[in-house]
């Protein structure tokens, strides 16, 4: 099926805590939304009750867009289908003996569990060198036994990864043909396809984490589709990749490993479109949910994009993914006092179920959400609504875990579990912008998730961020990211040549390659498109080091002059420093086909039909709000209500569906002409 330019679609995206649905008609500009809880022991159930909550009719559903934690879930809580490993002969420990690193770095504690056991990993007879020239022939037979004595093991998939198959796969190739008469299902990955560069430990765990979450995908990919046909759905299901991009459901788990952290790049896919439409095109977004917070750079409503990216310990998967940087700090995140009698605040959360004690569900743990609740930052009549729960409830607990041990009143700390949870967010945002050379000041904050805009003022003031954009719908922003996503694959190529030894016709041959092989499978998709977008790159560093540095080309046709100069700034932009004296080195070529869907507009999210004339109109009362130690009355406003023009002056709070907006008190928050809130931080009193 072709999607139509004016076809109705759904972004439905699954996080830890909340599934979030939004459907746009954009003929008609009419819009669904819904969020229900997560049902994380199968996704699909989740997915259909949003569907089933929004009201959606899958029979008139042009396309369904979906962002799945399937794959990043296994991978983190490592369950993992059983998996084999056939390697050349020698290298089966490869994947357990890493870099040599420990988990952490200054102690002599801390455990590692590699991604495929030992008695699952064999050894075959093969051997080629750096230049990919066979040193020792490829043992067929061995091969053949090899899959013979992983299947009665109970293994579901194998993985190929022979030495050196970047620079030549012709062994790897021919161990697949030979597993793929023998295994009884497609889950056979082989190392170079996945990943095509040189450091065989990288390419082989990003190889693993493959071959162990694509069945596990492939299985839920087929319940969801199969879910939505019985419901009369007659579309394509296009599924988020960790790269911002889509793929179709049809082959996404082929190489499964790319929709691993697929759920965070939504939300600054997202981003990068608002901003883009609001004149802001530089962000550091802010995405707090329930269970956790996530932080992104975007320069030039361009996403930061890294294939060096370790979502945990020894777990490094080097295909393209957005960089996000994750921190156990969301809205059910559990304060405690520890051991040393200090205030702890996360990772643990208590995510949807039962969650935070004012869910009425059955929490008994104070967290980050208890905590503005009690502050007067969230609305008791809105939150407490089940099983009981009062406030008082919620402060004997408290004053139970939280104030007694640490000897202060409830409300003090409640306002230390806000203060701690703000310390470790702005860390994060600082990952992502300082240790990169960049300053957070040249950036907009967009916040956004179910918590985010609570918390934004206080860390924008924090960080020195002049002002926060605040979407139309924070809390379901990652759903957005879904209908507003391009098709994307991604390539690269190792060369790990200097630039003085390299022929640059040679880089041109691969980029052209990596396009026209982009080219090709964005045709396979059965999508409509309005154009093509090539973006390339490659991978440097100056001859000794070890790290690498992405280096944006300005075309395909570079010269080696112009990239030893692109490398030199770059290198420069980062660490202050030129070395024009030592030989720079490429060492991967990357290139990224984007097909470009059409164009949405987002205006619509806030039904324009309900708002009123004056910001007095959209004023639904005040509220007894903790501020800077200071208890005072606030106006609360309804966001549906504002007019488009709107002016609110701190301290201030506003109410919407999916989220709760805090206005500092010496912050402005104006409204734009897309339905964004823009806030100003002020030099006073914050939030």
């Amino acid at each position: 099926m072709t999607e139509p330019a004016s076809g109705r679609i759904a972004g439905i995206d699954v996080g830890g805590t909340f599934t979030d649905l939004v459907e746009l008609d954009p003929v008609t500009r009419r819009v669904k939304l819904s969020k229900v809880p997560s049902t994380l022991d199968n996704q699909a159930f989740g997915v259909l009750a949003a569907l089933d909550e929004a009201g959606s009719d899958l029979s008139t559903l042009d396309l369904v867009v979906h962002g799945t934690t399937t794959t990043t879930n296994a991978v983190l809580e490592r369950k993992l289908s059983r998996t084999g490993l056939i390697t050349t002969h020698g290298f089966r420990d490869v994947l357990e003996l890493g870099r040599r690193t420990r988990p952490r770095a200054y102690g002599m504690t801390g455990q590692f569990t590699p991604l495929i056991p030992r008695d699952l990993r064999l050894e075959v007879p093969e051997r080629m060198d750096a230049a990919g020239h066979v040193v020792t022939p490829l043992d067929e037979s061995a091969v053949a036994e090899a899959a013979q004595t992983l299947l009665d093991k109970g293994c579901e998939s194998v993985v190929v990864h022979f030495l050196h198959a970047y620079a030549n796969p012709a062994h790897e190739l021919r161990a697949g043909a030979i597993l793929r008469a023998l295994w009884p299902n497609d889950h056979v990955t082989l190392g170079h396809a996945i990943l095509s560069e040189a450091r065989e430990y990288e390419r082989g765990v990003t190889a693993a984490v493959n071959a162990s979450v694509q069945p596990i995908l492939a299985r839920y990919i087929s319940r969801l589709t199969g879910e939505l046909a019985k419901g009369g759905y007659r579309g394509d299901v296009l599924v988020m990749n960790g790269n911002g991009g889509m793929v179709s459901a049809r082959t996404v788990a082929d190489e499964a490993a790319k929709t691993v952290m697929s759920g965070p790049a939504s939300g600054v896919m997202a981003a990068a479109y608002t901003g883009r439409a609001a004149g802001m095109p530089n962000l550091i977004t802010y995405d707090m949910g329930g269970t956790s917070t996530d932080v992104a750079m975007v320069r030039g409503a361009e996403p930061a994009v890294s294939n060096e990216i370790e979502i945990e310990y020894a777990m490094p998967i080097h295909v393209p993914m957005v960089d996000v940087r994750t921190v156990g700090a969301g809205g059910g995140s559990i304060a405690r006092v520890n051991a040393a009698g200090l205030l702890q605040v996360g990772p643990e959360s208590a995510g949807a179920d039962p969650g935070p004690i004012c869910y009425g569900r059955g929490g008994i743990a104070p967290t980050i959400s208890d905590a503005n609740l009690l502050l007067g930052r969230l609305d008791p009549a809105k939150l407490a609504v089940r099983g009981g729960v009062s406030l008082a409830d919620i402060e004997t607990v408290f004053e139970q875990d939280l104030a007694r041990p640490l000897g202060v009143s409830v409300t003090d700390a409640a306002e230390a579990v806000i203060r701690l949870a703000n310390t470790t967010m702005a860390g994060a945002i600082r990952m992502v912008s300082l240790s990169l050379g960049a300053d957070p000041r040249d950036f907009a904050l967009f916040a956004f998730g179910g918590a985010g805009p609570l918390h934004a003022a206080a860390l924008a003031r924090e960080l020195g961020i002049p002002r926060v954009l605040v979407p139309s719908r924070p809390g379901i922003t990652n759903a957005i990211g879904c209908v507003v996503a391009d098709l994307r694959h991604d390539f690269v190529t190792t060369v790990n040549r200097p630039l003085d030894r390299l022929d640059v016709s040679e880089l041109h041959d691969i980029l052209d390659a990596q396009t026209v092989q982009g080219e090709r499978m964005i045709a396979r998709e059965r999508i409509g498109i309005t154009g093509l977008r090539h973006v390339h790159s490659v991978d440097m560093q100056f001859v000794g080091q070890t790290h690498l540095l992405r280096v944006d080309l300005e075309s395909a046709d570079i010269s080696l002059d112009a990239l030893q100069r692109l490398f030199e700034e770059a290198y420069f932009r980062r660490f202050r420093v030129r070395l024009d004296r030592v030989r720079a080195n490429l060492v991967n070529v990357n290139t990224s086909v984007i097909g470009a869907r059409p164009a949405l507009d987002l205006g619509s999210l806030i039904d324009p039909a309900g708002r009123k004339a004056s910001i007095a109109e959209a004023r639904t009362g005040t509220r007894a709000v903790r501020l800077d130690g200071d208890t005072r009355e606030v106006p609360v406003y309804w966001r549906d209500h504002l007019p488009l023009d709107a002016v609110i002056e701190g301290p201030a709070i506003v109410e919407q569906m999916d989220t709760t907006l805090l206005v500092g008190t010496s912050d402005v928050a104006r409204g734009d002409a897309q339905g964004n809130l823009v806030m100003t931080i002020g030099t006073g009193g914050g939030a």
